[in-house]
C-alpha cells in the first residue's frame, strides 16, 4: 500500500502559538491555568496537564495562578471580569479569532446586525457574538440565512457578514450569494482561516487520488470535522483520535491511502499514527521511515528533497564539502550556495560552520550527497513569509529590482512582488526603493500551479503607523499643548503642518506679527516650526495652530517702549496724498501726517519723502482702540522763528 502525506497536517499558526505560549510559560515556573480546553485535542490538553497546566471549567480560579485565553477565544464578559478581579491574562486567542472580535464590535456600535456563519454552540461563535452590544443572527445552513432575510423586511436592514474560521468553504459561499441577492444594505468580510482554506482545498485534491483517507485529529475539533466531510466526498474516509482507532479494513484491499490531520492535532499523534501503519505501506518506492518529515524523527535522514544539517569540512576548488553524520560525504557547490554570482565562497562559509540543507541528489557521479543552501534559504522564506501572512505580522524585505508594475523584493530568501501603489507614493520614485530594507505587510500568498504567488505591502505598514500616531495624538492632545511640527502644505490662507500622524492649520494670521500676504513669506514646505494647539474639534478632527509667540506681539512691545514724545528713526514704507507711513516694529507703521511733514507748506508729500528713506519721527498721538499711531517729521526740528515786520519812520 502507497501512503500520501500532506506537510501542513498538524498544528496551524495559531494553534502552535496557543501550545508555545503555555509551555514557554511553565517552563519560567509560572503557575498556568487555562480557561477552557487550550485546543480541541484531548491528548495534547492531557500533555499540557502533565505538565502542570489546569483546565478551568468556570470563573474560580485558583490563587497565584495565571490565566492563558484559549486559541478559539472567550467572551467578552470573561475577559472584564478577570480584568476586575486582577487576574494576569495572556491571550492566546487566534489572531484571525481576535479580528473577528474587532469587527463584531464595530458592528454594534454602527448600528448594524452582524450575521455569523457558524456553530452557535462552538466557543469561537459565543465569543464573536459577545463583542457586539446590537442585533444578531447565527446560522450554520445557508437556508436558514435565506429563511431570517425574508422575514420581517430584514433584506433592506444594514447588515454586517462574517464566519466562524473553520467555516465550510461550499457552504460560506453560497451564503455570500444569498447576500449579494437578496440585500441591498450590506458589508462582507471573509474571515475563513486562510490555513483553513488550503488545508480543505488541499484535501480534497488528495482525496480524489487516493483509495481511502484517514483524517486525524479531535471528536470535538470543528476544523478536523469538517476535513473529514471534505474528504468523504471523494473517498472512503475514517476519522481517528488516536492509532488505536485505525480500522483494520484500512489495509485490505487499498492500494494508495491519504493521511492528513486537524489543525489542532499535535505532531507526536500524527507520528504515532503514522507509526502504526510502517510495516504496511510505501510511498512510491521510498521506504516508510524515508517518507517521515525530520519533525518525527531525531535521526536525519538523507533522501532527495529532505531537510538535513551539516558541518563544513572544508573548501576545494570553489566547491563546500559538508558532513552530515552519514557515510557519504556531502557537495554544496557555489551556483547552490547563492544567488551572487560574484560571491566567493571562501567570504560566505568557513571551515566548521553548521549549515541547513536540502539533499538534491543521494548519489552524484562521484558518490557524494549534493546539497542546496539556498533552496532550503527559499523554503525557509516560504514558510517565514506564510507564517507572517497568516499571523498579519510585519517582515523585513530587500526591495532588488524595479519591475513592470512594481518592484521584487526578498524576505529570508523569497520572491515578493510589491504592487507600485503599494509602494512608493504618487510622487515618489521606484528606483529609489531598490537596495534597501523595507517593513513590509504580507497581503497574498497562495500556490499556482507549483508557485507561490506572494504579494506584499510597504503602504500598509505606513498607514498602520500613521494609523497608531493617530489614536495616540487624539489620545494625548490638549490646547495650549506645544509641537515640532514639518509643514506640509500652504495655501492662500495658511499652511499645513504635520503634528505626527494629524494635520493641524495654522492661518495666516497666526504664521507672524508682519503684515504678509502669502504663507510662503514666512514658511515653506519641509519646514520644522514650533506650533501650539488654539482649539480642537474632535468630531470633526480639525485643529487650529498658531505659530506667532505672545512675548513677540510687537503692540506690548510698543506700549512698553515708545513712550508719546519719543524721537527715534523710522523707515517709509509708503506714501499717499494725505502723508507717509513709516514701520516701527514688525507689524505697527505710524502715519506722518502731510502736515507734520514739514513747518513749510507741503502740497505733494512724494515730493519731500520717498519709500525706504530713512527719517527722524517723534510719537505724537495713540489710539489704543483703533491701533493708529500718529507722528511728526516737523517737531524733531526746530520751529522757525517768524520774523517782525520794521516800524515805519515817523
Amino acid at each position: 500500500m502507497i501512503v500520501k502525506k500532506r506537510e501542513t497536517a498538524g498544528f496551524c499558526f495559531g494553534v502552535n502559538r496557543a501550545v508555545d505560549m503555555v509551555t514557554k510559560l511553565r517552563s519560567e515556573g509560572r503557575k498556568v491555568a487555562t480557561m477552557g480546553p487550550l485546543i480541541h485535542n484531548t491528548q495534547q490538553v492531557q500533555a499540557l496537564e502533565k505538565l502542570g497546566v489546569l483546565t478551568l471549567d468556570s470563573l474560580d480560579v485558583p490563587p497565584g495562578y495565571e490565566v492563558v485565553l484559549r486559541s478559539h477565544g472567550v467572551e467578552k464578559s470573561v475577559c472584564e471580569y478577570f480584568d476586575k478581579k486582577n487576574i494576569t491574562i495572556h491571550d492566546a486567542t487566534c489572531p484571525y479569532v481576535k479580528k473577528i472580535h474587532r469587527l463584531a464590535e464595530k458592528t454594534g456600535a454602527d448600528g448594524r446586525i452582524l450575521l455569523v456563519a457558524g456553530d452557535a454552540s462552538h466557543p469561537e461563535v459565543q465569543g464573536i457574538v459577545s463583542y457586539t452590544g446590537g442585533e444578531v443572527f447565527v446560522f450554520s445552513q445557508p437556508g436558514e440565512l435565506r429563511e431570517w432575510l425574508e422575514k420581517d423586511g430584514n433584506k433592506d436592514k444594514p447588515i454586517n457578514l462574517v464566519a466562524q474560521t473553520t467555516y465550510m468553504l461550499k457552504k460560506w459561499e453560497d451564503a455570500t450569494n444569498i447576500i449579494n441577492l437578496l440585500c441591498t444594505n450590506y458589508k462582507i468580510f471573509d474571515t475563513i482561516c486562510r490555513a483553513t482554506n488550503e488545508r480543505q482545498t488541499e484535501r480534497a485534491k488528495l482525496a480524489q487520488e487516493c483509495d481511502a483517507m484517514v483524517v486525524i485529529g479531535g471528536r470535538h475539533s470543528s476544523n478536523t470535522q469538517k476535513l473529514v466531510r471534505v474528504c468523504s466526498r471523494h473517498c472512503p474516509t475514517y476519522s481517528v483520535e488516536t492509532a488505536k482507532e485505525l480500522p483494520k479494513e484500512l489495509f485490505t484491499n487499498i492500494k494508495k491511502v491519504g493521511v492528513t490531520a486537524g489543525a489542532s492535532t499535535p505532531a507526536f499523534i500524527i507520528q504515532e499514527v503514522l507509526n502504526n501503519m510502517s510495516e504496511e505501506i510505501r510511498e512510491e518506492g521510498m521506504s516508510f521511515e524515508e517518507m517521515l518529515d525530520a519533525s518525527f524523527s531525531n535521526q536525519q535522514k538523507v533522501y532527495r528533497g529532505a531537510k538535513v544539517k551539516g558541518v563544513v569540512t572544508g573548501i576545494k576548488n570553489g566547491e563546500v564539502l559538508v558532513d552530515l553524520g552519514v557515510a557519504q560525504t556531502g557537495l554544496l557547490k557555489s551556483d547552490e550556495l547563492s544567488d551572487d554570482p560574484s560571491a566567493k565562497v571562501e567570504d560566505l562559509v568557513k571551515k566548521g560552520d553548521e549549515l541547513n540543507l536540502i539533499v538534491i541528489k543521494t548519489n552524484d557521479t562521484d558518490g557524494m550527497i549534493e546539497l542546496s543552501k539556498k533552496r532550503f534559504d527559499a523554503l525557509a522564506g516560504d514558510d517565514a513569509v506564510q507564517k507572517a501572512f497568516e499571523s498579519g505580522e510585519t517582515v523585513t524585505a530587500q526591495i532588488a529590482q524595479v519591475v513592470k508594475g512594481g518592484v521584487v523584493a526578498y524576505v529570508s530568501g523569497a520572491r515578493v512582488f510589491i504592487p507600485a501603489t503599494l509602494a512608493a507614493g504618487r510622487n515618489e520614485s521606484l528606483d529609489a526603493l531598490v537596495g534597501t530594507n523595507q517593513e513590509i505587510k504580507i497581503i497574498e500568498s497562495s500556490k499556482d500551479g507549483g508557485r507561490r504567488k506572494v504579494i506584499g505591502s510597504i503602504r500598509a505598514v505606513k498607514d498602520e503607523a500613521t494609523k497608531a500616531l493617530k489614536e495616540k495624538f487624539w489620545a494625548e492632545v490638549e490646547e495650549g499643548k506645544h509641537y515640532d511640527g514639518v509643514v506640509k502644505s500652504l495655501t492662500r490662507y495658511g499652511a499645513f503642518v504635520d503634528l505626527g500622524g494629524v494635520d493641524g492649520l495654522v492661518h495666516l494670521s497666526e504664521l507672524t506679527w508682519e503684515k504678509v500676504k502669502q504663507p510662503s513669506e514666512v514658511v515653506k514646505v519641509g519646514d520644522t516650526i514650533d506650533v501650539f494647539v488654539k482649539s480642537i474639534d474632535r468630531e470633526n478632527e480639525k485643529i487650529s495652530l498658531g505659530h506667532k509667540k505672545e512675548e513677540d506681539d510687537p503692540w506690548k512691545i510698543f506700549a512698553a517702549e515708545y513712550p508719546i514724545g519719543r524721537v527715534f528713526t523710522a523707515k517709509v514704507v509708503s506714501i499717499t496724498k494725505f502723508g507717509a507711513f513709516v514701520k516701527i516694529l514688525p507689524g505697527i507703521d505710524g502715519l506722518v501726517h502731510i502736515s507734520e511733514i514739514s513747518y513749510d507748506r507741503v502740497e505733494d508729500p512724494a515730493a519731500v519723502l520717498k519709500v525706504g528713506q530713512d527719517v527722524d519721527v517723534k510719537l505724537i498721538g495713540f489710539d489704543e482702540e483703533t491701533k493708529r499711531v500718529s507722528l511728526s517729521i516737523k517737531q524733531t526740528q526746530p520751529a522757525p522763528v517768524k520774523e517782525e515786520p520794521a516800524e515805519e519812520a515817523e
